[in-house]
């Protein structure tokens, strides 16, 4: 894919980069190479592979979800000023 002047300007404008005319034209070779590898690999056949998230065969090590402190909510909230149903009542703050 061939990129002209104008479209590396454009791009540029969208992504709000001041760009020197000069600069246009080197720009759009880059991007164009850019453009075409990604064509390349677009055209490869991936219908045999299987999706991957990682590329190593790693399994995540996950800890038992079983609670390891007790609930200590009421004797934290005792000195608070205000609380009700389990929450800190406070000023409002906002008009």
């Amino acid at each position: 894919m061939s990129l002209s002047s104008d479209d590396v300007a454009k791009i540029a404008h969208l992504a709000r980069l001041d760009m020197p005319s000069d600069k246009a034209e080197a720009l759009g070779r880059e991007l164009s190479s850019i453009l075409d590898l990604v064509a390349q690999m677009d055209a490869v056949d991936t219908s045999g592979v299987t999706p991957m998230a990682h590329p190593l065969e790693v399994v995540q090590r996950l800890r038992d979800d079983a609670v390891t402190e007790q609930d200590n909510r009421d004797r934290y909230q005792a000195g608070g000023p205000a609380v009700e149903n389990g929450l800190y009542l406070v000023p409002k703050v906002i008009e």
